[in-house]
């Protein structure tokens, strides 16, 4: 009886084959640590409500100018473009922070993991900005201590001036070395002076991102005292409490006076603008601080034109263009422009997020659901 070929690898291939486990081993552990060391969510993710009807455009009521908030919830305080830590920082030369803000800032979104990620050298393209929005302003030197003042009560008064629970679903579209599609969503909640502001970005079979915001409505604004940032292989936090920030790697910041995160700064703009807080037109210009995992920084956004966008399902609306100014202590080199339509309760209807020359995604309301 011929004795039977046992089929054997050679030693080429089983060294591809224990490469291949090696690295799929350190991968897992990697991920077990990271996930160990970060520690327990923050979030208390509120259950989806059901929506019973769909937004259309209608013409917005008028707005009055807002009283302004209690001055003893926002101390004046000097403009200065980035955070200092708790500590009472060290006064900065003008000439390095103006040549600082020549770079652009960080943005939630990473590239497809398929593909070589953007290198921090490129700039954004953006539309042309006024002529104040040319170059950013030299910061002067920061107080001693920026640290809010003590959050104020959630307000039970004013909670009917925000929109009901609302979902927006975007048409997702781009560019990074060949067309890229995908959808995205933006999922606004309220638990009577509860918020919980949650984005999803999903770019098959390259990339998604999740992004969520919680804390309370109070008679300031958004309050935000979590946020998470969730991609393929990592997981990003910031905790706020009364008085600090608390970043990702475990530093601790003073909080600004109203202050925002990525997700929440979308919903609290609309407001400002639904409730006259802050001038939606042309030529103005709003500051607001922002929290990210690796750190806290003023941005100014811009309002340069005002466009008719064709949304599909929706008509044609009017909307307006807000693009930020280059921050003073960029993290990477992506920007995010936002358009805000009054005819649609305020709401964000497009934006485009810049990674460099010739890499950009975009996302186009569909659908504006409410409960």
């Amino acid at each position: 009886m011929a004795e039977r070929k046992r089929l054997t690898l050679g030693r080429p291939a089983r060294f591809a084959v224990l490469v291949a486990l090696v690295v799929l081993v350190h991968s897992m552990t990697l991920d077990w640590l990271g996930d160990a060391l970060q520690g327990p969510s923050p979030l208390k993710t509120m259950a989806t409500p059901l929506f019973t009807r769909v937004l259309q455009p209608s013409e917005p009521p008028p707005v009055t100018a807002a009283a302004e908030p209690p001055a003893a919830m926002a101390p004046k305080r000097p403009t200065i473009t980035s955070m200092p830590r708790k500590t009472a920082p060290k006064p900065k030369k003008a000439a390095s922070a103006a040549a600082a803000a020549a770079s652009a800032p960080e943005s939630p979104i990473e590239p497809p993991a398929s593909s070589p990620a953007p290198t921090a050298e490129s700039e954004p393209q953006v539309a042309a900005a006024p002529q104040e929005a040319a170059s950013a302003p030299a910061p002067p030197t920061p107080p001693a201590s920026a640290a809010q003042a003590p959050a104020s009560a959630p307000a039970t008064a004013s909670l009917d001036s925000w929109p009901s629970d609302t979902r927006l679903s975007y048409r997702l579209s781009g560019w990074f070395r060949g067309d890229l599609y995908g959808s995205a969503s933006v999922q606004w909640q309220r638990e009577n002076a509860r918020y919980q502001n949650r984005i999803e970005i999903s770019i098959p079979p390259f990339a998604w991102l999740n992004l969520t915001s919680q804390g309370e409505v109070t008679d300031r604004g958004l309050s935000p005292q979590a946020f998470e940032e969730q991609r393929r292989s990592s997981v990003r936090q910031v905790r706020l409490t009364d008085d600090e920030v608390v970043l990702n790697d475990g530093r601790r910041m003073a909080r600004p006076a109203d202050v925002q995160d990525t997700a929440s700064q979308f919903v609290e703009l609309a407001h400002r603008f639904a409730t006259g807080r802050e001038k939606l037109e042309v030529g103005h210009r709003i500051e607001v601080w922002l929290a990210r995992p690796n750190g806290v920084d003023l941005w100014t956004y811009d309002i340069i034109d005002r466009q008719t966008l064709a949304l599909r399902g929706m008509g044609t609306v009017e909307a307006y263009h807000l693009q930020p100014r280059p921050i003073a202590n960029p993290r990477g080199n992506i920007t995010a422009e936002i358009w805000f339509a009054p005819a649609l309760q305020y709401l964000p209807v497009r934006i485009r997020i810049n990674m460099g020359p010739d890499i950009y995604v975009e996302l186009t309301a569909e659908k504006i659901e409410q409960k």
